[in-house]
């Protein structure tokens, strides 16, 4: 998506999720602009979002992942993770949020 990525990883509990997204943010930024895939420079936003999920559901995680593109023509991705948040019953501050790209 030109806005966001969804990605999924399995985390050892000793892993800190901030330290995962850390070194992937790194890592992939280090990647797109060795490789100078963009003009200028390429950085990603200081917020992200995580969620857990069990074994169980692993598989619908995968066909959600697979079919965002499809998703995201009925639902933008504030409109989605919005409605994530307030599923998942996390309350949160408005200025906490991502700088959203409409």
């Amino acid at each position: 998506m030109p806005d966001h990525i969804h990605f999924l990883a399995g985390v050892q509990p000793s892993i800190a999720v901030s330290d995962l997204v850390r070194d992937v943010k790194a890592g992939s930024s280090n990647f797109i602009n060795g490789n100078r895939w963009i003009k200028g420079q390429f950085n990603w936003q200081d917020s992200f979002g995580a969620f857990s999920y069990s074994r169980s559901q692993i598989d619908k995680v995968i066909k959600y992942i697979l079919n965002q593109e499809e998703h995201h023509r009925i639902k933008t991705f504030k409109e989605e993770y919005l409605e994530m948040l307030r599923e998942f019953q996390i309350d949160y501050d408005e200025k906490y949020l991502f700088e959203w790209i409409d």
